[in-house]
Order: C-alpha cells, then structure tokens, then sequence
C-alpha cells in the first residue's frame, strides 16, 4: 500500500477551549508500505532505525529505516498473552500500546478492555531489543472496574526533568490521570492519582505528554474515534511548566474544565485525526497519529510540529520534515 498526500503550508492553529477558527490544516506525509496502523506510538532505536507498535492481535509492531517506508514486524506476543484475557472477554485484541526506550530497554505499556467498558487494565512488557518474540511480561500496572469513575486504558510514560517517570491515561468518564512510577520496576510508586484533564464525562482520552523548552505539553483526543470517515477525532493540547498540571490551553482555559487549542481535526479527505504520539527526533518535535481514508482505512499520519513566538505548537506541512 502506498499512501501519498500533498504537503501544505504550515497551520496556525488559532482554536480555543476546543473551537477550531477555520483552520487549514496541513496534510501527513508521504508514508509507503504497511502503513495501516491504529493508535500508533515510535521510538528511535539505538540503531537509527524506528520501531512502531500499534492495536491489534497482541499489540502490531512495524519498522522503518526512515519514517517514510514502514514493513510489518510481527507481535509483541506471538504466543498470546492469555493473562490480559480476563479484560478483553477472551480476545487478542489488544489496545493502545505506548513505546519508550529507557535504561538500555525497551518499555511497552499496553491496554486490555473491551468498548465501552471500565474492566479495563494497563499492562507492562519489556524488551532488550524491541523485536518480536523478545518481549517479556512484567505484568499488571493499573486496573480500573466499573465502580471507578476513570478507565485504565491509553497509557503514556513520560520522564521529566528531575528525572521521575510518570503514567498518563485514561478515556472519557472523569478524564485524564496520572500516577507516578518507580523506575526500578515499572510498577506505580504509591497510590496518589493525579487529575489532568476532563470533559465532564465527554469523549476525551490519549493522552500524551512531551516537553519542549520550558513547558511541558499535554496532547489528548477529543470526540469518537473509530467510526471510520465519520470519525470526529481531534487533537488537542494545553501546556503546564510542571508535569503534574495544572494544564491550559492558548486561552487560558483550563484543561480540567474542558479546556484544549485544536492541533488538528478532519480535514479533506483526512478523518479524525488523532490518538496522537509525539517524537522527539533530533531537533524537530514529530506528531505521530492515525486517521481514516474515505474507505474508513485507519492509516499512519506523520507531521512535524512549530512553535510560534509564544511557544504553542502547530502542525507544519510534510515538506518541513527534510
């Protein structure tokens, strides 16, 4: 499969507390080969080359030398992994995979639920070498059933600046958490969760955190994803200059009480647009998404990001990313 799109100038995002003010978004770039994924996350390798997990039958990997061609690379868990069976009702199905390259390993969070549900679990493999087969279990990190008024899926490790790592998820209900995690195991380090971002029970999940410069910015998903070319997926994002929030977004609106400036929405022949990643590649900060083709393919969409004057990124058109 060969997806080519045509690069644009780059978007100035001018949208508030979730209102785009029409927008011209820039279109992905240019990706070939297997490039059918759903809630893509990439890390760098040692090596130079990308590794890519995604949604699918116990978590889809690809690889690509350049970020443009990408070739399929087999499961997390070739042999299942029937310990997640309890969550996703005896399926293979798992969810929103988040990749990290840390202390000379591999880091994978993973999801098990099923739509709609709380009986939802976050799980931790790791590898020495990113490659299929060669990931091991390091078992359950955060589950949630349905007396919680949050649900332990879309997982997101980020390391800050005094080096704490910390676990960012959720998906609708009462919105984005955090905990944070011990760096020896994996595994939360106490049982204090942090409250990011909320709608007030509207679609809201996927969260992803990155710094740049002094701030350190929050990505999320608003509205339905997976409806194929009737999805209303969209990229939002607010900044703090902690980790743990309080999140804004450009108006100041806080994220908390449904605040985000939009990134990017449907555009042209590009529906919803999100369960973005955010890769750091040298000096260009990279937004990594999927979206849905006219047919409802789920397809690789791959930008890089600006930041104006005030330090707010938007998307920039494909041609930048040379």
């Amino acid at each position: 499969m060969v997806v080519r799109v045509a690069a644009v100038a780059l978007a100035l995002v001018a949208g508030t507390a979730g209102v785009a003010h029409g927008v011209d978004y820039p279109d992905p770039a240019t990706v070939t080969g297997d490039v059918s994924v759903h809630d893509p996350t990439v890390v760098k390798t040692p090596s130079g080359t990308y590794l890519l997990a995604h949604t699918g039958a116990n978590i889809l990997l690809k690889t690509s030398a350049d970020r443009v061609a990408f070739q399929n690379a087999g499961q997390v868990f070739p042999d299942g992994a029937p310990w997640t069976e309890p969550y996703t009702g005896g399926g293979n199905i798992l969810w929103a995979p988040h990749l990290s390259y840390l202390n000379e390993r591999f880091y994978l969070y993973y999801s098990a639920s099923t739509l709609g549900s709380r009986k939802s679990a976050i799980f931790l493999a790791t590898s020495p070498t990113g490659e299929a087969g060669t990931w091991t279990d390091a078992g359950l990190v955060v589950e949630t059933d349905d007396a919680d008024d949050y649900n332990a899926i879309d997982p997101d490790l980020t390391v800050d600046d005094a080096g704490r790592w910390w676990l960012t998820f959720g998906s609708y209900w009462s919105g984005i958490k955090q905990i944070a995690i011990d760096p020896d195991t994996g595994k939360p380090l106490d049982s204090a969760i942090l409250d990011l971002a909320s709608r007030g029970g509207d679609a809201i999940e996927a969260a992803t955190i990155a710094k740049h410069g002094s701030y350190y910015y929050l990505y999320v998903s608003f509205d339905r994803c997976c409806q194929g070319a009737n999805s209303t997926y969209r990229v939002m994002v607010g900044r703090s200059d902690s980790i743990n929030g309080p999140y804004v977004d450009r108006a100041g609106v806080p994220m908390l009480e449904g605040g985000g400036t939009e990134i990017v929405a449907s555009h042209g022949a590009i529906h919803g647009p999100g369960h973005q990643d955010v890769l750091t590649d040298g000096d260009t900060d990279i937004l990594v998404y999927h979206y849905y083709a006219d047919n409802g393919t789920p397809l690789l969409g791959i930008n890089p990001l600006a930041y104006d004057a005030e330090g707010w990124p938007a998307l920039q058109s494909a041609a930048r990313m040379v």
